[in-house]
This record gives C-alpha cells, structure tokens and sequence, in this order.
C-alpha cells in the first residue's frame, strides 16, 4: 500500500519525494524542534528515518509517516503519521500517532489538523480500535495536540521508555490513548 492523499481545508498529507530530505534534515538538526528528543540527526539518519517511517512503512504495515504540505504554496512543513509499534513498550502491539513540524509553522494549528487527518484514516480506512500517543511529561506542546484530539492519560500508563539508558532525563513518558468508540462518538 502506498500512502494515500489526504487533504484538510490548509494542508495535504502526501508520500514522501526527494525534495522533502533537506527541509526534514533541517528540522532535525534544530535543537528547539528537537527538544524532546535524544539528540539532533545527522542528515544519513534523518533520511534513513524518512525512508524507513514513510513509504516502506505504508508498504509494510499499511500505515506511515505523511509528509504535511500547505495547500495554497506546496510548502514542505512537517510531517505526521501512524506507526506500527509490534514489541517496543510495555503497551505494545500498538499504533502511535505522531508529528513534527518546521518550527516556523508552529502555533498555527497544523499538528492538530493534521494528525486529526491521520486519525480519521487510521479509525476509518485502516479501522484501528486504539491509536496511542507518548512525549515526556515536559513537551507541553505535544501533550496539547494529544488532549485536542480527545486522547485520553491515564498516570498508571506512564512508563519508562525502553530505547533511552536508564537516569536519561527523557526516559520518563506519559502515555495516551484514544479508542475508535471515542473517537466515533466525538465525531458525531
């Protein structure tokens, strides 16, 4: 499967081209978009990531990493997706909904209509029963996207995230979570 075309009235979720590389290298190399992460990529792992989350992900698990667009300047400004997560956390299998934004389109509500996209097709097309998200319990910017979309946190969830060394500062996680039953019901 490749990813499919969605669009929302300002942005379009698309698959990946090779112009996209270098402006998702830059937002991995920006050390405010990359606060919450354990280090600044290195352009061969930001592409290897792009690669790996983007159209091999959809082929393999039928869901991926959209590259995020603005519709009216075909402006590269992010991206957003749902990965398959089978055995990595306490909470696994799993699909986790994510973004990451060009930090010049912060505050604007692109994450939100975004990833709402994003869930729209993973309850709809792909009908996922439970889309969970994770940050550390700092990124309040990421934590308010989640609470927007109707994701729900439970503290008994918190966990410790197994890909950083034990006392890393960015090992605690909070966890949330949203149902497909929720989700239908919010959308009315």
């Amino acid at each position: 499967m490749r990813a499919p075309i969605l669009n929302t009235p300002r942005l379009r979720l698309r698959g990946w081209q090779q112009n996209d590389l270098a402006p998702f290298a830059a937002m991995n190399r920006d050390p405010q978009v990359m606060e919450f992460f354990p280090k600044l990529l290195e352009r061969s792992e930001s592409d290897e990531r792009a690669n790996r989350f983007g159209e091999r992900h959809f082929e393999q698990r039928g869901v991926g990493w959209w590259a995020v667009e603005l519709v009216d300047g075909s402006c590269f400004i992010g991206c957003v997706g749902l990965l398959a997560r089978p055995v990595e956390f306490p909470f696994s299998p799993c699909v986790e909904i994510g973004w990451r934004l060009a930090r010049a389109h912060w505050g604007k509500g692109y994450a939100t209509e975004a990833a709402r996209t994003a869930l729209a097709f993973g309850f709809g097309a792909r009908g996922l029963e439970e889309i969970v998200s994770f940050t550390v319990p700092a990124n309040v910017r990421s934590r308010a996207v989640m609470e927007k979309l109707g994701m729900v946190r439970n503290p008994d969830d918190n966990f410790e995230h197994p890909g950083l060394p034990e006392c890393h500062s960015l090992r605690p996680h909070v966890l949330y979570r949203l149902n497909r039953e929720a989700w239908l019901s919010a959308m009315g």
